[in-house]
């Protein structure tokens, strides 16, 4: 962008997103008209207009660029054995029929648009709307924020156990089934049932610290994925060093991360340690996003 500014005499104006923005994030704040642009790769813009028909992707910016995978310096089996994946895909012709599927077919993108579930044309996410909008009604959150949570646990599929013993389509452990008194997490109706208890459970927990509903949301989202008492952790942190306890975004979002550096993990403040907590911190970007898209296509 700065040497198509210069060789156009610099008259683009550039503006840059934070580290954390994510490219398909900005192509949605496109097509639902938050920003004017973006600038994407090609392949990318193509993927994304199948779901944003109001984008135009005509506008080319560059000449076409290569694009390589990379590895570190200190992984020569791994360069090698790529180089030589990749050199015997393109002699067979698999790199080809890979590269026409995910790239320059549609039919895939396609078939997805006109399922039954897509919020392309119909008002429905999954099976469960139903059994979702019930348990929305008790915990007083937008259903569709609850359909984006049991997404991501587990694309609603009911009968998904996760390798931590996680169950169903909210991803229950066995002990929280057993806390709330339900004998069968494999049944979609109980398990949305506990699921939803136990978001209400945490979301009364975190009114105590966090008064704003909104704000709230993303402390009750972290905590349901990693455990309240990492995300308490990070909060204890947030206060520690001067920033806002009650504010998510850069204050106890950024403690959360932290807290795989040993410098914040074994912090005086903090009681259950180590955590790779740029899960939840992804989990609650990813479950939002999703819950964003859900908002813009399909009705309460």
């Amino acid at each position: 962008m700065i040497n198509l500014s210069n060789e156009v005499g610099g008259v683009i104006k550039i503006v840059e997103d934070s580290a954390l923005a994510e490219t398909e994030s900005l192509i949605r704040q496109v097509a639902t008209g938050e920003i004017k642009y973006t600038v994407t790769d090609q392949t990318l813009a193509m993927v994304n207009s199948f779901y944003y028909p109001n984008l135009d992707i005509n506008t080319v910016l560059s000449l076409p660029q290569q694009i390589a995978w990379a590895v570190r310096t200190n992984s020569p089996e791994l360069l090698k054995t790529t180089n030589a994946w990749l050199k015997e895909s393109k002699r067979s012709g698999v790199f080809k029929v890979i590269y026409n599927k995910y790239f320059n077919s549609s039919r895939l993108t396609e078939a997805r648009i006109t399922s039954e579930y897509s919020s392309m044309v119909s008002n429905r996410l999954s099976p469960f709307d139903e059994q979702i909008k019930a348990g929305a009604e008790q915990i007083g959150w937008d259903w569709r924020l609850i359909a984006s949570v049991a997404y991501q646990e587990s694309n609603f599929d009911p009968q998904v156990k996760s390798w931590a013993g996680a169950i169903g389509l909210m991803q229950v452990m066995p002990a929280t089934g057993d806390f709330f008194k339900v004998t069968n997490l494999l049944d979609p109706n109980q398990n949305i049932k506990v699921g939803v208890k136990f978001l209400k459970y945490l979301d009364t927990r975190w009114a105590k610290t966090v008064p704003d509903p909104e704000e709230r949301i993303k402390f009750v989202l972290a905590s349901y994925n990693a455990g309240l008492s990492h995300v308490t952790d990070a909060q204890k942190l947030t206060q520690k060093y001067g920033k806002d306890p009650t504010v998510w975004s850069d204050n106890v979002e950024y403690f959360l991360s932290k807290k795989s550096d040993p410098k914040y993990f074994r912090d005086p403040v903090v009681v259950v340690g180590y955590c790779r907590c740029i899960e939840p911190v992804k989990y609650v970007k990813e479950v939002l996003q999703r819950y964003d898209e859900y908002k813009l296509r399909i009705a309460v």
